[in-house]
């Protein structure tokens, strides 16, 4: 296990402020990114497209309902390149030093931005953001085939955007008529996120600094929920300090993913976010919740007695799960896998469900089985960063060799049991107990660093916190 400090479960994480660096980020708000690392992350990715044009669309505006909006979330591999918050589409013209970086944006609208806030407009997307130009979007199908044409081939997600999508195949319909009889040039689409999946893997500094500050976040909300905890409170209640307090942190601070508070039964649900069920005296439950800061994301998960003590049957599926997390931690170093993290898991959680009585046979036949996934059903490990379940592959292209972990790799180590209110023959203290322990580690040159024991694992220390603030 890497030595890590664990929380004082007396002291209230949850106000204590980000560190000074963190706060500077956080609190510019609605301010641009300083551009220089997306100018570079922008060259690296041209250096791949060779004599290409890669076209990036941006997320759409989404309505929930009538004229109510769903707050605005950019395109990740958009934002990752160019740091632009609105929407926008994005071109990449290598071969034209004019239009290197093309933004096509909303313009700057007086009354439109009385009613929805400032834009940034065509000055603000050359000014602010680099672009090399800058146009309205209204402008996109006049100027696109100018920007398409010198290209070899064309770098686009298909699929991404319909109306992108009908664009770019009228002109790939135009281009082979115009040169059927030429040779000029191919028609070749290349997804971009082929390149910039394997660029977001590895983590830079600033991306680095800004999970550490998700992390610690959420850390503070789990800390806030388990401190808070008492029989009969409802799941959404305790949603609710976990929410609140992302939100709380600053302006560019939120959940990361809805949150997961399963109280009884319903931590034996993997993402359940209905949240509306009153704790009893003798549930666990598992939260599954996690802050984004600027975009970056943490990614916790926790299971305690929300009375503050664990039953003997519960302690015991507690530890087998915990033990399982353990080993999965010690064994991740560069060149380990997922697939070798998850074999560790799923080894100890074999035995553990042996010892339980879940299973019966020698552990190392039932992992070649299917009846240990009645209990254990999911991965043990996902990417982190821009995205909970952040870009990049776990194997190389057509299932060739999985990818070897290495120093900047951030990632979840996820281990759970989950025995169903109705799972037939086993134990009867046994039906109804989900649990899962969640932690986000650090890839490092020699091992791993884990971001997010900030919330105690040990089943002393949760029994010593849960409930502490109606006692206080």
């Amino acid at each position: 296990m890497t030595d890590t400090a664990i929380a004082d479960p007396g002291a209230d994480l949850a106000g204590e402020p980000l560190t000074e660096a963190a706060a500077h980020d956080v609190d510019r708000g609605a301010l641009p990114p300083a551009p220089e690392p997306y100018r570079t992350r922008r060259e690296r990715f041209i250096e791949q497209i060779g004599g290409g044009v890669a076209v990036i669309c941006g997320a759409p505006e989404l309505i929930l309902s009538r004229d109510t909006e769903i707050n605005y979330r950019q395109n990740s591999e958009l934002y990752y390149l160019t740091g632009f918050p609105e929407p926008a589409v994005a071109v990449l013209t290598p071969h034209d030093a004019e239009h290197r970086f093309t933004l096509f944006v909303r313009p700057r609208d007086p009354e439109k931005e009385t009613w929805n806030g400032r834009r940034a407009g065509v000055e603000g997307a050359r000014d602010e953001y680099g672009a090399d130009a800058a146009y309205p979007l209204d402008e996109l199908d006049q100027r696109l085939k100018e920007l398409l044409e010198p290209a070899s081939h064309l770098w686009y997600s298909l699929g991404s955007d319909e109306a992108m999508d009908r664009r770019l195949i009228g002109w790939i319909r135009e281009w082979r008529q115009r040169h059927a009889r030429t040779g000029k040039g191919t028609t070749e689409v290349l997804d971009p996120c082929l390149a910039v999946d394997a660029m977001r893997l590895v983590k830079e500094p600033g991306e680095l600094e800004l999970i550490r500050q998700a992390c610690r976040l959420s850390a503070d909300g789990h800390l806030r929920a388990m401190r808070s905890a008492r029989p009969g409170m409802g799941e959404w209640e305790l949603e609710a300090l976990l929410d609140g307090t992302f939100r709380a942190a600053g302006p560019r601070c939120g959940t990361a993913y809805p949150t997961i508070v399963g109280s009884g039964p319903n931590a034996c649900i993997l993402h359940y976010v209905t949240n509306d069920r009153r704790s009893e005296d003798g549930d666990l439950v598992l939260i599954d919740a996690g802050a984004s800061v600027g975009l970056y994301c943490g990614d916790i998960t926790r299971t305690f007695p929300v009375n503050g003590r664990f039953t003997p049957a519960q302690r015991r599926v507690y530890e087998i799960v915990l033990r399982a997390e353990e080993a999965a931690i010690a064994a991740a170093r560069p060149g380990a896998t997922v697939i070798e993290l998850h074999e560790t898991v799923r080894g100890e959680l074999v035995r553990g469900m042996v010892e339980l009585g879940l299973l019966e046979g020698d552990p190392a036949e039932l992992m070649e089985g299917e009846e240990y996934k009645r209990y254990f059903m999911h991965q043990t490990s996902h990417w982190l960063g821009l995205d909970v379940h952040d870009a990049g592959s776990y194997r190389g292209r057509s299932g060739g060799e999985w990818v070897p972990l290495a120093p900047g790799m951030v990632l979840t180590i996820e281990p759970g049991l989950y025995i169903a209110p109705d799972a037939p023959d086993v134990p009867d203290e046994l039906r109804g107990i989900g649990v899962r322990i969640e932690d986000d580690v650090l890839v490092t040159g020699d091992g791993c660093e884990i971001l997010t024991r900030h919330v105690p694992v040990d089943p002393d220390e949760i029994e010593r916190l849960v409930g502490t603030a109606a006692r206080e």
